[in-house]
């Protein structure tokens, strides 16, 4: 006897997604553990946009850091590489007894995509800067750092050459 299936059912594929879905989930849950110190670089810096103007006095970085806190961000300069780092930890989902009394009172996720990040970005001005004269603000998730320009006094820099 040959069994007949029925069109509308959908059944089969709401299950198919559903496995795939948690198959998802779990992929992403693993990767979340990965170190991701170094995931700007790899990926070609697309975790931080930069622009770099240069003025007569001063130099002004603009960068793109969504989703941080000030305190999130780190800021260091050696010599005329600038590097910007921004991390923050989200926090980890409890699965002990003790508190998981409490998840009524706090809720429990059904879906977390949110998750501890770490964006680098290092990078060579193009001039000298003065590094104690740095300065830095953030706001709407866009870093500002204003950088003065290390001034030269022509004068003291050249050394006069007689001819014989």
């Amino acid at each position: 006897m040959m069994r007949r299936s029925n069109p509308f059912d959908f059944s089969d594929f709401e299950s198919m997604f559903d496995r795939m879905s948690r198959q998802f989930e779990e992929m992403n849950r693993q990767l979340g553990s990965w170190d991701r110190s170094n995931a700007g670089e790899i990926a070609g810096h697309r975790g931080m946009a930069i622009d770099v103007a240069e003025y007569d006095d001063n130099l002004v970085v603009v960068a793109d850091v969504p989703g941080f806190e000030k305190e999130d961000i780190d800021l260091k300069i050696s010599g005329q590489v600038l590097t910007i780092v921004a991390e923050h930890e989200m926090e980890s989902e409890s699965t002990s007894d003790a508190e998981s009394e409490s998840d009524d009172e706090q809720g429990q996720f059904i879906r977390r995509e949110r998750r501890s990040q770490s964006v680098r970005r290092s990078f060579r001005l193009p001039v000298e800067v003065d590094e104690e004269g740095a300065s830095a603000s953030y706001h709407n998730g866009v870093l500002t750092v204003t950088l003065p320009k290390m001034q030269h006094d022509d004068e003291d820099d050249s050394h006069h050459i007689d001819v014989n």
